[in-house]
């Protein structure tokens, strides 16, 4: 039995929703207010590694990814020529017979989370937010932007990065600084012979792709910007295309016309990052994700670790007999594998950056991936 029976949860993102589900499976009735009306994320393609799939297998959604996305073993290494480098494994998470990584679009995946928090019985609130919070010694009495009033057991905050909430209950958090690096994003049609994440690498830039459909890739480009500086959308194909030509590998060459399709979808973002140390509650209200553990893409797993935490923190309400016990149980199980995205994440980062030692950057790969397969 729950030791709450009441949840909101503001922000319907992949952490979000996926609290929103476990919550309510667990038998705790859930509220979720989303302030986009039509619940649709923006960007192109996501990278999955095999921690998360174990998750989305363990929320009975594995099969949806697998049917709508891609599922692969194995990361190929190219030089800029195309001369093929290496095959990097990604171990299969402990516990579990997923793959050990895959790539969706990250509408599909939004929908697959969205359809599931509507399926599970969440009572979903599009186009909405709360005008304020106060937080009570048994509760949180939650007024929405109509007026209505509604006490709570427990608030999850889940909006995201920029989250007002953390802007209010942790004032003392300086805001994701910029980290020197940009990631461009686009959706391209998949030769048959890309069947697994494959990366081109050269100074100050790395170049990707991964499969997510049987006939569909997005593309990634990771490049070193010393200053945060805004990049005019009109332009943004001719960007891509620039840094695209100097890698004579002929697939990179072919991928060029396609960026100015408008399929496209190109997709540029700052990359920064946050680490809000424990514990992330003030009194009964909880963050989650991106809220407080915000990282940059170098390992893949800014998704999984929210959704992680999503699943983490129902299953602690539902074991513990009394709530700070489950907070401070859901701390205990988070905070090592959080900082252990984000530090790391920054640190590869910095060794790109700086051109700095390859041995380095590839151990930090191997022995993240290595901790995240373990089980949560």
């Amino acid at each position: 039995m729950s030791v709450v029976s009441n949840v909101l949860v503001i922000g319907g993102g992949f952490s979000g929703m996926t609290a929103a589900i476990c919550l309510q499976k667990a038998g705790i009735a859930v509220d979720l207010i989303e302030i986009d009306p039509d619940w649709c994320p923006l960007g192109a393609g996501i990278s999955i590694n095999g921690s998360t799939l174990r998750a989305l297998q363990q929320m009975g959604l594995y099969e949806q990814f697998r049917e709508q996305g891609w599922v692969s073993s194995g990361v190929d290494l190219y030089t800029p020529t195309g001369q093929h480098i290496a095959r990097l494994p990604t171990p299969q998470p402990v516990g579990s017979d997923v793959a050990g990584g895959g790539g969706i679009l990250r509408p599909v995946l939004a929908k697959i989370l969205s359809e599931a928090t509507l399926a599970a019985g969440v009572n979903v609130r599009l186009g909405s937010s709360y005008q304020d919070l106060e937080l009570l010694d048994n509760g949180v009495r939650v007024t929405f932007e109509d007026g209505e009033q509604r006490d709570y057991d427990l608030v999850v905050g889940a909006d995201g990065v920029h989250s007002q909430l953390r802007g209010r209950f942790f004032p003392e958090v300086v805001p994701p600084q910029y980290i020197g690096q940009g990631v461009w994003r686009a959706v391209l049609p998949r030769p048959a012979h890309i069947e697994r994440p494959t990366i081109w690498t050269a100074e100050h830039i790395k170049i990707g792709v991964n499969p997510v459909s049987a006939t569909q890739m997005y593309l990634f480009i990771t490049e070193d910007r010393p200053t945060h500086e805004f990049i005019e959308p009109s332009t943004w194909a001719d960007v891509c295309a620039g840094l695209l030509r100097p890698f004579p590998d002929p697939l990179l060459q072919s991928m060029i016309p396609h960026l100015y399709q408008p399929g496209a979808n190109i997709d540029y973002r700052p990359l920064g990052n946050l680490l809000v140390p424990t514990p992330w509650n003030r009194g009964r209200l909880v963050m989650i994700g991106d809220t407080v553990a915000a990282t940059t893409p170098h390992l893949a797993s800014g998704a999984g670790i929210g959704i992680e935490s999503g699943m983490v923190l129902a299953q602690e309400l539902v074991n513990a007999t009394d709530l700070q016990s489950a907070l401070d149980a859901f701390h205990q199980r988070r905070w090592s594998r959080c900082e252990l995205v984000v530090k790391n994440s920054e640190r590869l980062c910095h060794i790109e950056i700086n051109g700095g030692d390859k041995a380095e950057h590839a151990r930090i790969m191997a022995a993240s991936m290595a901790a995240l397969a373990q089980p949560i």
